[in-house]
């Protein structure tokens, strides 16, 4: 079952009055840290989220080359798994399929929410799985070599992208957590990987936060350390907005 959000952050005060900059960053910067992930919430019409996302770093394109991308249904992907249907997503991090190390944060924000069930953004902090792998198993995840690929979606659209890497990696003071349930390439007879990906889709189904939007609600979270998917939906009018993030917050 989905476990009760514990990162969700208003805009306003308990008397429904904005929260100056400073106090809204400060509030935000802690959860980020704490907890992984920041659910804001109550968010007023003028709130600008390119520019207060890029305070904490410079952005990523997204495969597509977007720097801003939408999330909203495409026509004829529905047969494929792709980020831009109706259908579910898998658990993920971003930016296994490319060399290099992948954006440190992704953030969501919503133009226009869902109506009906699903639609909503599902995370999962790596901390307790990390911590429930032997010192081998924790040694092998940081220097067997794997293949990844990138989504069948955008295979459609030209965009075929691999490369190789280790699920875990040590960076500037940081594990660096990649994964894929469906796009992690596991060579034949490597138990290790498979049991990984057998735990982690347990332990996802068992413990995820699950975000529900509303206008102009956004949702960011550290790339390194959580998993994310999407839960199905039907309304073809859902919308969000997409960025990538490479640097940690200043300070």
């Amino acid at each position: 079952m989905p476990k009760l959000p514990d990162s969700v952050l208003s805009c306003h005060d308990v008397n429904g009055k904005l929260l100056p900059d400073s106090v809204l960053r400060y509030a935000f910067d802690q959860l980020l840290t704490n907890n992984g992930y920041v659910h804001l919430v109550n968010v007023p019409e003028s709130f600008d989220h390119v520019a207060f996302l890029k305070e904490m770093g410079e952005f990523q394109p997204t495969p597509t080359g977007a720097v801003v991308g939408d999330l909203k249904p495409e026509a004829g992907m529905e047969d494929v798994y792709h980020a831009q249907n109706h259908r579910s997503l898998l658990p993920h991090t971003e930016g296994y399929e490319y060399e290099g190390i992948p954006p440190q944060f992704l953030a969501l924000w919503c133009v226009t929410p869902a109506s009906g069930p699903g639609g909503e953004t599902t995370l999962l902090d790596s901390r307790p799985l990390l911590s429930r792998l032997t010192e081998d198993e924790h040694h092998g995840f940081l220097t067997t070599p794997y293949r990844w690929k990138s989504t069948e979606g955008l295979a459609r659209h030209g965009v075929e992208n691999t490369a190789t890497h280790p699920v875990l990696e040590e960076y500037a003071g940081h594990v660096i957590l990649r994964y894929s349930h469906n796009n992690l390439i596991v060579p034949e007879g490597d138990e290790a990987a498979v049991q990984l990906l057998a735990f982690c889709g347990q332990l996802y189904e068992e413990s995820h936060t699950a975000v529900s939007y509303a206008p102009r609600d956004m949702v960011v979270w550290n790339n390194w350390r959580m998993l994310h998917s999407r839960n199905a939906f039907e309304d073809p009018a859902r919308h969000l907005k997409r960025v990538q993030i490479a640097a940690p917050i200043a300070g």
